[in-house]
């Protein structure tokens, strides 16, 4: 076997590569207990980010009516502060900003348990932090919900 096949090539990656000699990586979030697909099932990406998008804009929003004096570029540097304490208090309480609740996604603790509330502080905080949330395994879980060990579902 040439050992280039190996590596994967730079289109495919090397999970096409490994999948193609054979290993078994299963379905996402097979190793967290969930199920394929449906309720419980790992929240979809396209999903997550349209919650993402649904937050930032009513946190935006929020920002230029009560905190930035109506200046959009002071609007901006609110609405970080704005996302940070909507995330502390809605995953910390119901499991879910506004956002994820329009598109029926929840934010679990490992194990199916509620996100206990440091670690919807630790996730929150990372979030902000944004390089956390742009690394994902092979769930497609972020490093945030990783390190805070939670998941994001559907509902």
């Amino acid at each position: 076997m040439d050992k280039r096949q190996a590596f994967g090539s730079w289109l495919s990656g090397p999970r096409t590569a490994a999948e193609d000699m054979g290993v078994d990586f299963g379905y996402r979030g097979q190793q967290l207990g969930l199920p394929e697909s449906g309720p419980g099932a790992i929240a979809p990406l396209g999903r997550r980010f349209g919650a993402l998008f649904i937050d930032w804009a009513l946190c935006l929003l929020v920002s230029y009516a009560l905190l930035s004096g109506r200046h959009a570029q002071a609007a901006g540097n609110w609405a970080l502060l704005v996302f940070l304490v909507l995330s502390l208090l809605t995953v910390g309480t119901v499991g879910a900003t506004p956002g994820k609740l329009l598109l029926k996604l929840r934010v679990i603790g490992e194990g199916g348990v509620r996100l206990s509330l440091p670690r919807a502080v630790l996730r929150s905080v990372l979030v902000v932090l944004v390089i956390p949330a742009v690394v994902w395994d092979r769930d497609t879980r972020g490093l945030h919900d990783r390190l805070s060990h939670s998941v994001q579902i559907r509902i």
